[in-house]
């Protein structure tokens, strides 16, 4: 599936009627897990029934296009066998039971509802709502697909505007090169990664350079009156803020990924739980701050559409052990530097790069995939192809 997004040019009565979209979706995705509560053991079909009973009760929601009621009781389905399959697998903590929303910021739309322009530069909503045509702006080519592919349209609410999401079925695989190369990456806060050739990739730390900035806006929407016209203004400009610091941190990890993903056959990274590490409230800022998530997520998409071998691997005692004689050397998180009786010094995250690599080689190995050759290491650096980067590995293919 591949989504494309355009910006949306709208008028103040398109936004007013965008906003009651949403709050429509909202209300009708409520109703339908209260419905649910309320009446246990309920299952598929009771819930698209109860949504028929809501739209011949209620004019505003008959007013929305009934595929995008379907949608709002889709993501309350979709939230019910989440916290069922999580309860079935016994996974600790929170199980995720579904919860009611307060706001939300999108209305999807399926099949219906929609039609796009013949110049498919803009498309006309045709439900009771009022949104009409909206006028879309943006680089992606919509002439490459047929309109039957397109499954899904989104209509995304922003600090900065109005975005139109349009989901395209199709292949989004590329075939590439097969470079022989491997590598290892271990994620820290000082820098961002390190890999198992030695290179670190500086940390950008977009947060921390921006929250003076966020101090100032968040200071500002505290002095004004609740509800004023001037408060809203102030959250709005604290939202684009927020906004534009969590664009650069996207922007950051997909460019790393796609880099990294292209340059290496196979991805070893670290399976790390950032739920249970952001507990720790001395370095719960830096951590969400560093977008390891993110940063995993793009490794594993670009992964599947450029058919790279990507491998998660258990963390436990990859900075302990050593890389060369497989020695645990205990040290704690302030020790940066990795010494062995065998003669092997390393900095930490350098020697942890190389546990996970060997790590991934011995999963995939018994998992059945062949790797013809390990070949040369190669850096991660963007716009690599800087031969003193490249070190030999001078190593025989092991046999799986």
């Amino acid at each position: 599936m591949l989504v494309m997004e355009f910006k949306a040019v709208t008028n103040k009565a398109q936004k007013l009627a965008i906003d009651e979209a949403i709050r429509t979706s909202r209300f009708v995705r409520n109703k339908v897990l209260r419905y649910w509560m309320d009446n246990k053991g309920v299952g598929k079909k009771e819930l698209y029934r109860y949504n028929t009973d809501l739209r011949a009760e209620f004019k505003f929601v008959e007013d929305l296009n009934s595929h995008a009621c379907q949608a709002s009781v889709e993501n309350v389905e979709r939230a019910i066998h989440s916290f069922y399959d999580n309860c079935k697998k016994k996974i600790p903590g929170n199980k995720g039971y579904p919860r009611f929303k307060k706001s939300s910021r999108s209305v999807e739309y399926k099949t219906s509802g929609w039609k796009l322009c013949p110049d498919k530069k803009s498309v006309n909503f045709t439900d009771k709502k009022g949104i009409g045509k909206l006028k879309l702006k943006g680089t992606w080519d919509l002439w490459r697909f047929d309109v039957k592919l397109i499954k899904r349209v989104r209509i995304v609410s922003r600090a900065d505007g109005y975005y139109v999401q349009f989901c395209v079925k199709v292949d989004n695989s590329e075939t590439v090169e097969t470079t022989g190369k491997i590598i290892g990456l271990d994620v820290g806060l000082k820098d961002f990664y390190t890999d198992s050739n030695g290179y670190r990739e500086p940390s950008p730390r977009f947060y921390r350079k921006g929250e003076k900035r966020l101090k100032f806006y968040q200071r500002r929407v505290s002095r004004k009156k609740k509800g004023s016209a001037n408060r809203k203004k102030a959250i709005n400009r604290l939202g684009r803020t927020h906004l534009k610091v969590s664009r650069q941190r996207q922007e950051h990890a997909k460019r790393l990924a796609r880099c990294v993903i292209r340059s290496n056959d196979l991805v070893a990274y670290e399976d790390l739980r950032i739920k249970n590490l952001i507990k720790n409230h001395c370095l719960a800022k830096s951590i969400n701050d560093a977008g390891w998530y993110q940063f995993r997520e793009w490794l594993e998409y670009f992964g599947q559409k450029f058919g790279r071998i990507t491998v998660a691997v258990n963390p436990a005692y990859t900075s302990q052990n050593c890389s060369n004689c497989g020695e645990v050397v205990k040290k704690s998180l302030s020790t940066r530097t990795h010494s062995c009786k065998c003669g092997c010094q390393l900095d930490r995250d350098h020697n942890a790069a190389k546990n996970i690599l060997t790590k991934a080689l011995s999963t995939v190995g018994h998992t059945g995939t062949i790797l013809n050759a390990w070949g040369e290491d190669t850096s991660t650096l963007l716009g690599s192809g800087l031969e003193e980067q490249v070190t030999s590995l001078n190593q025989e293919s092991p046999d799986f």
